[in-house]
């Protein structure tokens, strides 16, 4: 049985298509372990799953001034020697990356030991965990074709992202129930990322009593961000996170609001659900949301509204305009050539195993 380490951390989106694989893995005859920070989501989203799972020390490398600048870099020497300690433990055949600075250790490890590195790039643009990555990657997928022209030639393959299976199996009466909700009415799901957007949180609540007048809203506004005096409303329902019956809310759910993450955004398209992606601002990040998600309007797969537009009257508009062209969204998405994902990344895998 050749042995398989995953690795990736910090957010949901460095975790859940590392799941996604995980089936096809285990179908191929793959022991998988898995290696993330001591507290970071992936610990508990992995350890549920019951996979074998290695916490290391990780710091962030940042782009600006702080000083965790001062303490970080020794937290990244400790997990690099972790790292390499696991390496001689597990001897795996090979690595998938899924990015996040707790990976970068893990691969840095595993190039140290000759051992093959493949490599996820969610985003337009490479991130400085993958950037430094890299270097040791025998191969680097991608989601984007334009994303192509940043990575080294003769490692750089367009995969698309790896969508849990499980999400094209939502059940709707299960749905319909999970939110005490009706048929009389469409159903908009609010999606703010596995740490919630406040911004978005607060522009949806602002607008309640007219959206309610025509859809139900499903919300899902991240830890510690719910409106305990919204609860009871008729026709909106919240919740911090869900997982496991997030298959349902999708069944239910005619159009969506999501932030642009790259993992989100390729579930959307998987799911042919009609978006407005609300990315995050330029202030608060690399800008990588905003590639995401230009990339995914000038396809024709989603609406854009940026943070520094919207208020109540843009945010309003745009759900109405959404939801009376949504079935030309469908249309251009079901157009879409970035599928099968899962097959082309475990053929990557199976051909670079040691």
């Amino acid at each position: 049985m050749k042995k398989i380490v995953l690795t990736g951390g910090g957010t949901a989106g460095h975790v859940t298509p590392n799941i996604a694989l995980l089936p096809s893995l285990k179908e191929a005859g793959y022991e998988v372990f898995y290696i993330g920070s001591y507290t970071g989501i992936e610990k508990t989203l992995i350890e549920d799953l019951g996979i074998p799972y290695y916490g290391i020390s990780s710091g962030k490398l940042r782009r600006y001034r702080s000083l965790k600048n001062l303490s970080d870099p020794f937290r990244v020497l400790h997990g690099l020697f972790q790292a390499k300690k696991l390496m001689r433990k597990i001897k795996p055949d090979i690595i998938f990356s899924k990015g996040g600075f707790v990976s970068v250790p893990v691969v840095l490890a595993a190039g140290s030991r000759h051992i093959p590195v493949i490599i996820h790039e969610s985003d337009m643009t490479p991130g400085l965990a993958n950037k430094i990555a890299m270097r040791k990657a025998t191969k680097i997928c991608c989601n984007f074709p334009e994303t192509l022209k940043y990575l080294p030639e003769g490692k750089a393959v367009l995969t698309g992202s790896p969508i849990r299976q499980e999400l094209l199996l939502g059940n709707k009466a299960a749905g319909l129930d999970l939110c005490n909700f009706t048929t009389d009415k469409p159903i908009i799901l609010v999606v703010g990322g596995s740490t919630g957007a406040v911004h978005v949180n607060e522009a949806v609540r602002s607008i309640l009593p007219e959206l309610l007048k025509d859809f139900q809203v499903v919300h899902l506004c991240g830890k510690g961000k719910m409106d305990e005096s919204l609860n009871g409303t008729p026709g909106y329902v919240q919740f911090e996170y869900i997982s496991e019956q997030m298959r349902d809310l999708f069944a239910i759910s005619s159009i969506v609001i999501s932030r642009a993450g790259a993992n989100a955004i390729c579930e959307l398209l998987t799911l042919k659900k009609p978006n407005l992606l609300i990315p995050l601002s330029a202030n608060a990040s690399r800008g990588d949301q905003i590639l995401n998600a230009n990339s995914f309007k000038e396809h024709g797969y989603s609406m854009v509204l940026t943070e520094e537009d919207m208020n109540k009257d843009t945010l309003l508009a745009a759900i109405r305009e959404l939801y009376a062209n949504r079935h030309q969204y469908i249309l251009n998405m079901e157009k879409s050539e970035q599928q099968d994902s899962i097959d082309k990344i475990m053929n990557l895998i199976k051909d670079n195993s040691k």
